[in-house]
C-alpha cells in the first residue's frame, strides 16, 4: 500500500508541474536603441505587460563598456526590456518603439549626434527579425514620413547594463530630465508627426448610452463577450475597400486590404491597422483580441493565418462598422484615403 502511495504522490507532483508551467508566462526579451537610453527607457516603463526595462549598450567591440568609453568601442545606447507576451505582443512594443524615434535619422537621435545614437532593433529569434521587417516595411508604406526608415534590424549580441545612475534616470532626476527632454527636439517632432493620441479622441460611451446605440447581439459581443453565428453575419463575405472601426468608440481597428478569406465564417485579418489599438487577453488557452479605449471584446487571434504574419485575427462582425473609401473622408477618417491610392483619386 505505501508503494502505491508513493507513486501516486510522485505523479499528482509531476502532474502539478506540468500544470504550473503550462499556467505560469514566460517573459520574453526585446532591445531597442532610439538615441539617448534615458528617454527610451521612460517610453517603455509602465505599459502594461512589461515587467523591465534596462538601458545599456549593446553591438559593440571588446567586454565591459562604460560611459566614457562605449561609443570609441563602437556600442550603441540601448535597452532591454522583458516582457510578458501574454500581455502585450512583440508587435505592440514595436510601434511604440517607432512612436519614440525619428527613423529617418542616419547621424544619430534630435540634439545627440553620433553613430552611438542611431535607431536599432535587435531581433533576438526570427520570428522578431519577421516582425520587425514588417512592422517597418508598414511604417515605410504608410506615408508617416516621408523619407526612407533607416532603422538597422539586426541581430541581438551582448548586452551591458548601463551605470546604476542611468538606471531610471527620468523618474529620479524629473526636472533635469524634462530640461534635456525638451531642449532635445523629441517631443516636438512627435507630436508633428503622430499628434494627438488616439486615447483622447476614442472614448466608450455610457452603458445607458451603448444600449440604445448598439443592437442586441452587437452590445452581447462587445459588452459580454459572446460569439456571433459564423457565415450569416454581416462582414463574413465584404470585399469593398475601407476600415473597420470599433462599433462602440469608432477607433480605427482593420483595413479591407489586410481582409481574407479564412472559411471560418467571420471576418478575418492578418492584423490590425493600428496594433496600439489592439489588447490581447488570455481566454482559457486562445488569445482575446479586445479594442484599447473602448474594451470592446471583439474576437481571437490564431497563428495560422497566411504570410506575412501567419496570423488570423477572427472578428465579430456585430464588434465592428465597415466606412467605405468613399465615405472615409465624410466619417473622418480622410487621412486613411492614402491606403487606397487607386479608389481615393476621385476624391
Amino acid at each position: 500500500m505505501a508503494k502505491y502511495l508513493f507513486f501516486l504522490i510522485i505523479f499528482l507532483a509531476l502532474i502539478g508541474g506540468v500544470w504550473f508551467m503550462s499556467t505560469t508566462s514566460k517573459n520574453e526579451t526585446a532591445i531597442f536603441a532610439g538615441g539617448c537610453f534615458w528617454c527610451m527607457q521612460s517610453a517603455f516603463s509602465g505599459l502594461d505587460g512589461v515587467k523591465e526595462v534596462t538601458s545599456g549598450y549593446t553591438a559593440g567591440e571588446g567586454k565591459n563598456p562604460t560611459y566614457q568609453d562605449y561609443a570609441k568601442k563602437g556600442y550603441v545606447e540601448a535597452i532591454k526590456v522583458i516582457y510578458d507576451p501574454k500581455k502585450i505582443s512583440y508587435r505592440q512594443l514595436l510601434d511604440t518603439f517607432w512612436k519614440n524615434v525619428d527613423p529617418t535619422d542616419t547621424g544619430g537621435q534630435f540634439a545627440d549626434r553620433g553613430a552611438h545614437y542611431r535607431t536599432v532593433i535587435f531581433y533576438q529569434n526570427e520570428d522578431q527579425k519577421k516582425e520587425a521587417l514588417s512592422s517597418k516595411k508598414r511604417l515605410q508604406e504608410s506615408g508617416k514620413f516621408l523619407k526612407p526608415i533607416v532603422t538597422e534590424i539586426i541581430a541581438s549580441s551582448d548586452f551591458y547594463d548601463a551605470e546604476d545612475y542611468h538606471q531610471n534616470y527620468a523618474k529620479k532626476n524629473k526636472a533635469a530630465y524634462k530640461r534635456y527632454r525638451d531642449a532635445s527636439g523629441r517631443d516636438a517632432f512627435f507630436k508633428k508627426i503622430w499628434g494627438n493620441t488616439q486615447e483622447k479622441k476614442y472614448k466608450k460611451p455610457s452603458d445607458e448610452e451603448l444600449r440604445k446605440k448598439l443592437s442586441s447581439l452587437s452590445y452581447a459581443v462587445t459588452q459580454e463577450n459572446k460569439t456571433e453565428a459564423p457565415f450569416t453575419n454581416k462582414y463574413c463575405d465584404n470585399k469593398e475597400p475601407g476600415i473597420y472601426v470599433d462599433i462602440v468608440s469608432g477607433e480605427p481597428l482593420f483595413i479591407s486590404k489586410d481582409k481574407f478569406w479564412s472559411a471560418t465564417g467571420w471576418p478575418s485579418f492578418t492584423q490590425p491597422l493600428h496594433p496600439e489599438n489592439i489588447v490581447e487577453k488570455e481566454d482559457n488557452g486562445r488569445t482575446e483580441i479586445r479594442s484599447k479605449s473602448a474594451d470592446s471584446h471583439l474576437g481571437h487571434v490564431f497563428k495560422d493565418g497566411p504570410a506575412p504574419t501567419k496570423l488570423r485575427y477572427c472578428i465579430n462582425s456585430s464588434a465592428l462598422r465597415f466606412i467605405p473609401v468613399k465615405d472615409l473622408k465624410k466619417e473622418g477618417y480622410g487621412k486613411y484615403l492614402k491606403f487606397f491610392k487607386e479608389e481615393a483619386l476621385p476624391f
